[in-house]
């Protein structure tokens, strides 16, 4: 019988640089937490960390990004450690993994590269994975060219892995080709995806779509919120875990709200500091679903002592979405976790609830409830017979059921999203 050499987790040395001059961006996570959370990236991926070193500078070395002297200190640890990788808390240029290696003698991968890796693993949806190639084929093309037996490795473990590996012998002129037909076949996909999109929003179905920083509990979230309809099953939950990027697919269930009245919530991707460009890129086809939300449920963290910056973080990339003008709630989570039950009072567009133990949910729903009533506006429009383009939207958009032909014109019942009662109010009869 054939003996299988089982693979040895790899053991991995985080290294941060904290940048010490006045340059440095306010709205940064702390060292030390981005190291943690670095940590808690690197043990997603299946690296056991085995130490970590943060060097403090006033900037980067353009050469060996946090310095000659510290990549050699950097060699003799690994060696002490018996260490198989070097994580940088940062991205790295082509040039910065090709000099460090050269010294280190084991791999040397970014931040970026680590994220990318983790969503390789967990991305399950054919959408997902083809979304997951084309960023790393971004995030590669420009590094083909510095760094060096880094782009030659397939299949070596973390960093190299998921559906975007590509060997150094390929060129630029096949990468860019690739990442055409990636680009393709998602325009296909995101075509299906718009039709669904559109038969949901003629269902007249509210959109409640959940965002915010990775491990804010939104897929716990969701999972409460799918056992307020008649047709639960807990199949249909999704999977939800204390542990970074745990679920990275956009999932719509249906759940319904103390009136009865259906809604459809939306998780999404979750968010993290430092989250890679060509990622967020990447996945706007994705997260567009955010963007046709009829209300955002903001999702906190509240035992995070980085809660508020997280919070920046997710408000950065939904306004790189076009979403950041949303009705929004925010939800924050994990209460039951809390040293002391002492918070602040709920409001309007504000709750402090429990997901996993079912705290103050009866008051999230309601405040959904009233958001999305509020969002809507139920009119009677007049619409003049030259105006028939309007009318064809309507049907298009709305369940319109209720209209009837008369002398000076079409008479509509419709329910507006506030946007199109914004363009129509000029029409409307009654309300």
């Amino acid at each position: 019988m054939e003996h299988i050499e089982e693979k040895k987790q790899e053991r991995a040395l985080l290294v941060g640089l904290n940048i010490t001059s006045t340059a440095k961006r306010t709205d940064d996570i702390d060292i030390n937490e981005s190291m943690e959370e670095l940590k808690e990236l690197a043990k997603a991926a299946g690296a056991e960390v085995v130490g970590s070193l943060i060097q403090n500078r006033q900037s980067r070395d353009s050469a060996f990004y946090v310095g000659k002297g510290k990549v050699e200190e950097i060699k003799a640890y690994c060696e002490s450690l018996d260490a198989t990788m070097v994580i940088f808390n940062d991205e790295l240029s082509g040039a910065h993994i090709r000099n460090i290696e050269e010294i280190v003698g084991i791999k040397i991968i970014d931040r970026t590269t680590l994220i990318l890796d983790i969503f390789a693993q967990r991305a399950l949806s054919k959408e997902g994975k083809l979304q997951v190639e084309l960023a790393q084929l971004n995030y590669r093309l420009p590094r083909l060219y510095g760094m060096g037996g880094q782009m030659s490795r397939t299949g070596a473990g973390i960093g190299t892995r998921g559906p975007g590996e590509q060997k150094l012998e390929i060129d630029k002129r096949n990468i860019l080709n690739k990442a055409a037909d990636i680009r393709r076949e998602l325009r296909e996909v995101k075509k299906i995806r718009e039709t669904q999109r559109v038969q949901r929003i003629k269902s007249n179905i509210p959109i409640v779509a959940l965002v915010g920083y990775t491990n804010a509990g939104k897929s716990t979230l969701l999972n409460e919120l799918i056992k307020t309809h008649k047709d639960y099953e807990a199949e249909k939950e999704v999977f939800a875990k204390d542990m970074l990027f745990a679920t990275l697919d956009v999932t719509l269930r249906k759940a319904v709200l103390p009136s009865k009245k259906e809604f459809l919530a939306v998780d999404t991707v979750g968010f993290v500091s430092k989250l890679p460009h060509d990622l967020v890129e990447a996945f706007k086809a994705t997260l567009e679903e955010v963007q046709y939300a009829d209300l955002i449920l903001h999702v906190v963290d509240a035992t995070n002592s980085n809660y508020e910056i997280q919070m920046k973080t997710t408000e950065k990339v939904l306004k790189e979405l076009g979403a950041d003008n949303k009705n929004t709630i925010l939800v924050y989570n994990k209460i039951d976790r809390l040293d002391l039950d002492i918070y602040p009072k709920n409001r309007d567009d504000v709750v402090y609830i429990s997901a996993k133990k079912g705290v103050n949910m009866d008051k999230l729903l309601e405040l959904i409830e009233n958001a999305l009533s509020e969002a809507t506006y139920q009119v009677k429009l007049l619409l003049p017979y030259e105006r028939g383009d309007i009318f064809s939207k309507l049907k298009n958009k709305y369940n319109v059921e209720n209209f009837e032909y008369v002398e000076n014109g079409i008479t509509v019942d419709v329910n507006l999203l506030e946007e199109d009662y914004n363009i129509y109010k000029e029409y409307i009869l009654e309300k």
